[in-house]
């Protein structure tokens, strides 16, 4: 696999090598040995799965305490999948990075704990799979608003279809409990 910089520190992206033939593709999508030798985490406790169609955003959600890192991939159409740096005293706070991950290039994106995260569908059944390296804690779960004009998210959709808590969330600057850097 090749791991690759972000603008983020901290973020990479994760390109797996693809083995294709005339019978279809193989390739890892995780190995423990390999992550901890790029600096990656070599530990995850849940996967997780969901499904949107497109036009869908889920986000931007994160956890504190108990933040969570997220290994994110799309196996089946396409997301625009960003990040962004909410942990208080960071040089990059308030930053963030956004790239299209989906069944083609087979990318992954490394979310690690202290970034919120968040996803648009861009297709129609757009599959996304993640590994976390801490469990779900509902009371730890929190999120910021999407279209938050002080970080300036460029999404592909203009009017998403949101859930409730989704678009009930606080800007960054009301959120109320962010980590600490």
């Amino acid at each position: 696999m090749d791991v690759i910089r972000t603008a983020l520190p901290g973020v990479f992206m994760v390109q797996p090598r693809v083995f294709a033939d005339d019978r279809g593709y193989f390739l890892e999508t995780w190995n423990a040995p390999r992550f901890r030798d790029a600096g990656l985490p070599d530990h995850f406790v849940q996967d997780n799965q969901s499904r949107s169609h497109a036009g869908v955003l889920r986000g931007l959600h994160y956890q504190e305490p108990n933040a969570q890192g997220k290994l994110v991939r799309c196996t089946r159409g396409a997301i625009w999948d960003v990040a962004v740096d909410i942990r208080v005293g960071s040089p990059t706070f308030g930053k963030w990075i956004g790239v299209e991950l989906n069944e083609e290039n087979r990318m992954m994106l490394w979310v690690p704990p202290g970034f919120a995260h968040g996803f648009c569908a861009m297709t129609d059944d757009a599959d996304v799979l993640y590994k976390c390296t801490t469990l779900y804690d509902p009371k730890s779960e929190r999120s910021i608003l999407w279209n938050d004009p002080a970080i300036g998210i460029h999404w592909p959709v203009a009017a998403p279809k949101l859930s409730a808590k989704d678009a009930a969330a606080p800007p960054l600057s009301e959120a109320p409990v962010l980590p600490r850097y």
